[in-house]
């Protein structure tokens, strides 16, 4: 058995550490709120996620309290925290991360040990004895029958469908006690949108943590192609959180080079927790003091949608850099929006207007409705000759962006691309 305590605030980049980061996102998120400052004040007002953006200037939203993250003063627990010794994975090590950011258990000592006798004077227990009772706060996933899974997820078409996923140790953590370490970091967030900023965090963090502890594969064992072909990765992934606590266990054959003995494998799951740390506030920061706020502007342009083109496939935006994708795919769900929105128009920081496709939900590269093939690698003169539209300065050759001098211009190329489509 050995007790870790918490020399460093966990708030705090353990510099001295090779495997830390020293990297921890505070206020990265305000950049897409610099060159938000022309819209009308005409947030939505049906949807209790808008209620607390109404009339508010757009630089305002983005800077307003309920979005700022608090400077956290709890002083530190006495209680204890138990989970499994031996070699750590990120699912324990950032289930520990998780609760020391609560009052009850801030900067707890840790208690590595798969011995019940010791297991059981720990206050909480996470990743270790076979139970999962939140009632006397034990968190284990590994025991026959269990199939704890995180709210249903919603697919495209509106309906709802099971996760992938049973919960991991740190999704059962999350599932109890993620509410609370939202609303400890940002404690001016109204209830609908911690709910909100939970879900999301789940959906974009905790249930790829989830998959990769419990075995889930990225792609369905039964997938086929469309030669009717087993589907097959072209390439894996090692940069994940996953991947990166996995590589900060001591190696087999590893000797530190000042002591001349084998690494302290608890200092490494300091280490390994305190990373585990830094990449969720990374996303929570991001989606509380990013998406959230881009999310009521994101609103009344879905709203709005008829106005800029009667199709109501395309939207317009007051200005680029501002998150809008998840926002779109969340409000067309919300909304029961009927034909899916194919195009967004911004401007970039140049000035330029941009025509950017919506790529189909859950997918990275594949678009809703690309833009003309003939258009794609072509530019300036040449791209306004091919298309009859004036201003044209470039399409990219995958046909998901291209740019126009002004509005008048990309919305017309935004008109052409779905008449071309065959959306009309």
């Amino acid at each position: 058995m050995r007790i870790i305590r918490l020399l460093a605030s966990s708030s705090s980049i353990v510099n001295s550490h090779p495997y830390s980061s020293a990297f921890f996102t505070r206020s990265v998120c305000h950049r897409s709120s610099r060159n938000l400052g022309r819209a009308r004040n005409t947030i939505n007002r049906s949807h209790p996620f808008s209620r607390r953006l109404q009339c508010t200037t757009f630089p305002q939203m983005a800077a307003s309290p309920m979005y700022k993250r608090a400077k956290l003063s709890i002083p530190p627990s006495t209680k204890t925290i138990g989970t499994h010794s031996g070699t750590f994975q990120a699912d324990e090590a950032l289930g520990v991360w998780i609760l020391r950011q609560l009052p009850e258990y801030r900067n707890s000592a840790v208690v590595r040990s798969r011995d019940p006798d010791t297991l059981v004077k720990c206050d909480i227990v996470i990743d270790v004895g076979g139970v999962y009772d939140h009632a006397t706060l034990r968190y284990d996933h590994h025991q026959r029958g269990y199939d704890e899974r995180f709210a249903k997820k919603a697919k495209p078409d509106g309906t709802e469908v099971e996760r992938c996923t049973k919960l991991s140790a740190s999704g059962l953590v999350y599932r109890h006690y993620g509410k609370e370490l939202i609303s400890t970091y940002y404690p001016n967030l109204s209830s609908e949108l911690v709910e909100l900023a939970y879900t999301k965090m789940y959906n974009e963090f905790m249930e790829a943590i989830d998959a990769i502890d419990t075995g889930v594969e990225p792609i369905p064992s039964d997938a086929k192609d469309e030669s009717g072909e087993d589907f097959q990765l072209q390439y894996r992934d090692s940069t994940g959180l996953s991947s990166r606590v996995g590589r900060v266990n001591p190696r087999w054959n590893e000797i530190d080079d000042i002591t001349g003995q084998a690494p302290e494998p608890d200092a490494r799951f300091e280490a390994a927790s305190q990373m585990c740390g830094e990449d969720f506030m990374s996303v929570l920061t991001k989606i509380v003091e990013s998406d959230l706020p881009a999310r009521g502007i994101v609103e009344e342009a879905v709203n709005t949608r008829f106005e800029c083109d009667k199709s109501g496939e395309i939207i317009k935006l007051p200005s680029g850099g501002l998150p809008w994708k998840s926002s779109v795919y969340e409000l067309e769900h919300q909304y029961k929006v009927d034909v899916p929105i194919k195009y967004c128009l911004y401007t970039d920081q140049a000035g330029m207007w941009r025509i950017q496709c919506v790529s189909v939900e859950g997918k990275a590269f594949e678009n809703r409705l690309s833009l003309p093939a003939a258009w794609r690698g072509v530019r300036d003169e040449d791209l306004s000759s091919i298309s009859g539209i004036e201003g044209c300065t470039f399409c990219h050759a995958a046909g998901f962006i291209g740019g126009n001098k002004c509005y008048e211009g990309v919305l017309k190329m935004a008109q052409a691309a779905l008449k071309i489509g065959g959306q009309r």
